[in-house]
């Protein structure tokens, strides 16, 4: 294209200006996404519980309104739900603890079989595998002073995780109870100009949170029921509390379900034997299939859909910056932000066929503004 008369010529060609203003408009995004994170994490005591009771808000919406349309107070329905989350999840807890604890001595016991069976049939190679398992008291003992340290440094984390749950548990109270001036409270904090959009961003995001939530527990609880009757009818001690496990780690997508399945295997291998822990580690196989092939697609089908891709990298990334409490929030938010993107996309979008760049150069942006043709006028 050759520049008008008397007009200078371009220092670039365009496709260059348009790959260097896409590039400034990813620094300046990534930027910005950066120093949330570096805020996030400098405020992670104050952050994390926010976070998490957006998501039990958005799990436990249901509960709360079924009880509001019975004519139960907001306070005394808000309450109420509360009150049944600590009950599920403290009997959870309690019930998974107790069985780990009563068949720990088991898997011990059956990997130093595992060992000494191993020294039988590879000699050298087992026999180094036997010596481990015949020395891990020593090798504990050892590393005592190193383990002491670690007690003091876990105990704050414990008292920091108590702190986090009482803080989410109270914040989830006050967002079910005052949750019908969510809207105008978002409205308040943006210019009237943008008010309308940032209140379909805010319902896109949390109804996206709000289906991710509500089809993973609806999972989770089939998955744990499945592999709980299976245990059952291979009368693997502990089933119903692996059952638990099950359940409470199935909301940290992949990585959850292999830790959950390996140890209802181990715990099958250290009480039934070898041909039980096979069997045991079908019915794990068969349950992830079906969820996979089935209840995944059918259950989630109406929220925001991530390739497995997506979910794994956002994984790797909440653990990186914050451990399980990442692993845990990763998904829902990365959820979040698809259902943000995807409002933005249909408000701003350029309608099919309308041209966007005219025969001397773009026209502006869609939807009209200064030197823009008007649409359909002569």
């Amino acid at each position: 294209m050759q520049p008008q008369p008397g007009a200078p010529w371009p220092l670039l060609p365009r496709p260059i200006w348009r790959l260097a203003a896409w590039c400034a408009a990813v620094l300046l995004a990534a930027g910005v996404v950066a120093v949330g994170i570096k805020l996030i994490i400098a405020f992670r005591t104050a952050v994390i519980p926010v976070l998490l009771a957006v998501l039990g808000t958005a799990l436990l919406g249901p509960l709360h309104r079924r009880l509001v349309g019975m004519r139960v107070r907001r306070s005394l329905a808000a309450g109420l739900t509360c009150a049944a989350v600590v009950i599920v999840v403290g009997g959870a807890i309690y019930i998974v603890v107790n069985a780990l604890i009563e068949s720990g001595d088991q898997i011990v016991a059956s990997l130093r079989q595992a060992a000494r069976d191993l020294a039988k049939h590879f000699g050298a190679a087992g026999t180094s595998l036997e010596d481990l398992a015949k020395n891990s008291k020593d090798l504990m003992a050892k590393f005592g002073g190193t383990a002491a340290t670690g007690v003091i440094s876990g105990l704050s984390v414990v008292g920091e995780m108590i702190a986090i749950a009482v803080l989410a548990l109270l914040l989830i109270f006050f967002f079910l109870r005052d949750s019908d001036h969510a809207v105008r409270t978002l409205r308040s904090f943006v210019p009237r100009a943008s008010a309308d959009t940032a209140e379909a961003m805010g319902r896109r995001a949390f109804e996206a949170v709000e289906g991710f939530m509500r089809g993973t527990t609806l999972i989770a609880l089939i998955d744990a029921v499945c592999i709980t009757i299976g245990l059952l009818i291979l009368r693997v001690p502990g089933a119903v509390g692996l059952g638990a496990l099950v359940f409470v780690f199935a909301y940290i997508p992949y990585l959850g379900a292999f830790i959950s399945g390996s140890v209802a295997v181990l715990v099958a291998l250290a009480d039934r034997g070898f041909v039980i822990a096979l069997w045991a580690l079908g019915v794990v196989l068969a349950v992830q299939v079906l969820e996979g092939h089935i209840l995944q697609p059918v259950i989630q089908s109406r929220t925001v859909q991530m390739h497995p891709a997506v979910v794994m990298l956002a994984i790797t990334a909440g653990a990186g910056l914050a451990g399980i409490l990442g692993m845990l929030l990763a998904v829902p938010l990365t959820a979040a932000a698809f259902g943000v993107l995807s409002e933005l996309r249909k408000r701003y979008a350029a309608p099919v066929g309308e041209p966007t760049e005219g025969p001397t150069g773009p026209t502006g942006p869609p939807g009209g503004g200064p030197g823009t043709a008007p649409s359909g006028g002569a």
